[in-house]
């Protein structure tokens, strides 16, 4: 029997190890790729310094509230003494201009804000979506129909609007509950369709055929067959949705209907800057370095993510 030789040229199979799990693969192939590599640090930097704010900002030896009229001019508008906005041994980035609010700990602090929202909003998002896939998959006829007319139903409401508009109106609670609350239930619909089609798939899998002739319940076999088969798709999924949901909080504190002063947020941050971008630019540099870097991490390693856990949603 003879064997033919690859095409020169033509792309050489990768050798997979004999028992290799999808997640072993995953992470072999994550530490192959430099620019992964980078991005997970830079968010786990980010993660890091969001759990630690309040250690930081102490560290820095100011609290995001305070006031340090000593490092603004007054007879400059207030802008801040020395030079790249008063960046120096006592002010790590700088300080707010007219206040003197320090930067570091605003930044640090804004971070805590932030993720903590895209976080919280991406859990609500995973959690209702994963469910309604699941149960509109497997279950099929009216549950399926139900479901998916409710998801055609939210993604086509004008969702922004109506973020803005409530976060308007309503005044005395928690923003930044609120928020969470709001970007959640505006988001479930995209991760409910890729879970339901990758139900759709599993559901007549001989595996799952020989569980439900083996006696198992629905429950059993939704949690134990249906559910680890999707885990792939909705993790990589999930990664790409945080930078989605940092963008839009920051999106609404730069709109004014976000986290309200003197809580810090990136979006609130920039807005403020605006009026002294001529004057003090890095005042407006600075979040938006922190807001960049934070989206550009997240991407990049979600991307990563769907190409090895998704290899059928990835890109050719």
């Amino acid at each position: 029997m003879t064997t033919t030789a690859p095409a020169a040229g033509a792309p050489q199979a990768k050798e997979v190890p004999p028992g290799s799990s999808p997640w072993q693969l995953a992470r072999r192939e994550l530490r192959r790729r430099p620019t992964v590599r980078v991005s997970l640090c830079v968010v786990l930097l980010l993660v890091l310094t969001a759990a630690t704010a309040p250690w930081l900002g102490a560290l820095g030896g100011w609290s995001p509230e305070e006031f340090d009229k000593s490092a603004i001019d007054p007879y400059l508008g207030g802008q801040p003494l020395g030079s790249f906005g008063g960046i120096g041994r006592d002010h790590w980035l700088g300080v707010e201009p007219v206040t003197g609010r320090d930067l570091f700990a605003r930044v640090v602090h804004g971070a805590r804000v932030s993720l903590l929202i895209a976080f919280a909003a991406t859990a609500i998002v995973v959690i209702a979506g994963t469910a309604a896939g699941i149960a509109a998959g497997y279950f099929a006829g009216r549950t399926d129909a139900i479901l998916s007319r409710l998801m055609d139903l939210t993604m086509s409401f004008p969702s922004l609007i109506f973020m803005i508009a409530m976060l308007s109106v309503v005044k005395d609670v928690n923003r930044i509950v609120l928020m969470t609350a709001v970007i959640g239930v505006f988001g479930w619909p995209g991760v409910a369709r890729v879970v339901r089609g990758q139900t759709l798939s599993l559901k007549h899998r001989a595996f799952v055929d020989a569980a439900r002739v083996g006696g198992a319940s629905s429950w059993r076999i939704l949690t134990r067959d249906i559910l680890p088969g999707v885990s792939g798709p909705v993790i990589a999924y999930t990664t790409l949705l945080v930078p989605g949901m940092i963008s839009t909080e920051a999106a609404l504190s730069y709109l004014g209907v976000g986290v309200r002063p003197p809580t810090p947020s990136w979006g609130q941050m920039i807005a403020e800057s605006v009026a002294f971008y001529e004057t003090d630019p890095m005042y407006f540099v600075i979040p938006s370095v922190f807001l960049f870097l934070a989206v550009l991490a997240f991407t990049l390693l979600g991307d990563a993510l769907r190409d090895i856990l998704d290899p059928s949603g990835g890109r050719n």
